[in-house]
């Protein structure tokens, strides 16, 4: 009889035990094993948390992060973008003195610009310094033996930049000439060269509107006969910025 309850007993606790085990190591986290790199077996760490609660935390979604320098980069830009990065001129005006050699049937002739009109535009920028602007120049001339259009092409630095706001500039530029009216036998082509000195007033009356008043030389050299024009001109119009 005594036999019979041994066996009993040691069954009992044989079944018993490994569930109490696996109990305690999901409850108190301890009993981990570790594996190395080298594929050896650690002995359990205490205190080690491990099974499924402690899978959880690694499981659960991340908050989302704004990356630091792309909120830096989108101020920055936004700071950079202003109401008043583009610039554009129209100008009004005429030649107030000006000789041309050898164009025509006479080797000089004095008084032959007549009109001038053109069109500048900034397209690019260097900062705190000057101005890169295209413009764009329809001048007429009247000559002994008849009358000459010109449209001009020429890129253009002007300083101090047109940001400023500073009233007073000064610029220059070198271009291409195409007559769209010549006289016969001379060239269709010619290089043309500018100064000028100018004044420009901003914002009148708290609108993106001014005027630009505005002086200098323009000159152009044939580029398939000789002869060439210097010119000093005037010109007037209004400037926006936008």
């Amino acid at each position: 009889m005594n036999r019979w309850i041994t066996l009993s007993l040691i069954a009992i606790l044989g079944f018993a035990t490994p569930a109490a085990y696996s109990q305690s190591i999901d409850d108190s986290g301890s009993g981990a094993i570790e594996v190395s790199d080298d594929g050896a077996v650690a002995a359990p760490r205490p205190g080690a948390r491990v099974g499924r609660k402690a899978a959880e935390k690694y499981m659960s979604p991340r908050p989302a992060q704004t990356s630091g320098s792309d909120s830096a980069q989108s101020r920055s830009t936004a700071a950079e973008l202003s109401p008043t990065d583009h610039y554009l001129a129209l100008t009004f005006g005429g030649f107030v003195s000006d000789t041309a050699y050898k164009w025509g049937i006479r080797d000089q002739q004095d008084g032959t610009g007549q009109s001038t009109f053109g069109v500048t535009y900034r397209v690019g920028e260097w900062r705190n310094s000057m101005d890169l602007g295209v413009r764009i120049d329809y001048n007429s001339y009247s000559l002994d033996a008849g009358k000459a259009n010109k449209l001009s092409f020429m890129p253009v630095v002007s300083f101090p930049d047109a940001s400023s706001k500073f009233p007073l500039y000064f610029g220059a530029g070198v271009g291409l000439g195409i007559f769209t009216t010549q006289l016969s036998g001379e060239s269709a082509l010619a290089l043309d060269y500018s100064l000028m000195l100018g004044a420009r007033f901003f914002d009148i009356a708290d609108t993106n509107a001014g005027f630009v008043v505005e002086a200098g030389l323009k000159n152009h050299l044939f580029l398939a006969s000789d002869g060439q024009f210097n010119g000093t001109f005037v010109a007037i119009g209004p400037v926006f910025t936008f």
